[in-house]
């Protein structure tokens, strides 16, 4: 949570710093298939802008609902398996 509140602080810093920055992307990476090259938690406060050259790239196509309520069980199963805390 710690990291979360200090990346939104950076976000509003950015604003009000003068740079430009209209809004503000932030990116965290976990494992090398997500494109991590450091491997442990870090996550990026990107200054962001109208017409900028930032972009990810990804399937954006909307699925089957089927397929999305399977992902959705999968994802209750995995933080079923976490337990009650939070972390």
């Amino acid at each position: 949570m710690r990291v979360w509140a200090v990346a939104h602080r950076l976000g509003r810093a950015l604003r009000l710093s003068g740079l430009r920055c209209e809004g503000v992307t932030l990116f965290l990476a976990d494992g090398e298939a997500a494109f991590q090259e450091v491997f442990h938690v870090h996550l990026h406060v990107f200054p962001r802008f109208a017409g900028d050259s930032f972009r990810l790239q990804a399937d954006w196509r909307v699925h089957e609902r089927r397929r999305l309520d399977e992902t959705a069980a999968a994802v209750r199963t995995g933080m079923a398996a976490l337990g009650a805390d939070p972390r």
